[in-house]
């Protein structure tokens, strides 16, 4: 559940709906059937990006559009060992990458799984908070761009300043405001 994937949605600066994306398409049909001109967005909580939704149909036509797919439903995988969620792409280096690759205990492949882990860790959770501060900001444009304030709150934002952010947007709506907090620092 963790992994899963949230959505939000506002009907102008007011959060409607937030969770898994067949509950908040079912309530912002609800809403827009009750209220046919309200101005509703749904922003995928990890990209902060708009997303388009199909709401033709009825409640559980919706859902069943929406729900993921089962098991068995999936494509079956080829080589390698799918049940570790092993993904061949190509990689392309130059000859003295393959080179010291080749040399490396475990071959090519584990070699680049060791660096690729090491990397992540040396990270240290800023790759994340880019994300998260990415996604404030996609949020942020949509609904508060044109708002007092907007410009230095997204400098506190990309500075992680969250009490020059807090200050900047006091007078912006409740919702939008604690929407952004939590896209930009929940996680951390």
């Amino acid at each position: 559940m963790a992994d899963q994937i949230l959505y939000t949605a506002f009907a102008g600066v007011d959060r409607l709906a937030a969770g898994a994306l067949p509950d908040v398409a079912v309530a912002v049909r609800g809403a827009l059937t009750a209220a046919p001109t309200l101005p509703v967005l749904v922003f995928n909580d990890a990209t902060g990006a708009v997303i388009d939704l199909d709401l033709r149909g009825s409640d559980t036509e919706i859902r069943a559009r929406l729900e993921p797919a089962a098991e068995i439903d999936q494509p079956v995988r080829g080589r390698g060992r799918p049940r570790l969620g092993v993904v061949a792409r190509e990689v392309t280096l130059l000859p003295r990458h393959w080179d010291w690759l080749a040399a490396q205990p475990g071959g090519a492949s584990q070699a680049l799984r060791r660096l690729i882990d090491q990397a992540r860790r040396a990270d240290e959770g800023r790759t994340e908070a880019r994300l998260r501060q990415e996604a404030a900001y996609r949020f942020l444009s949509v609904l508060a761009g044109n708002l007092p304030g907007f410009e230095e709150a997204a400098r506190a934002l990309f500075a992680n300043d969250q009490v020059r952010f807090a200050e900047q947007t006091a007078a912006w709506p409740l919702d939008v405001c604690a929407h952004a907090q939590k896209l930009a620092w929940a996680a951390a």
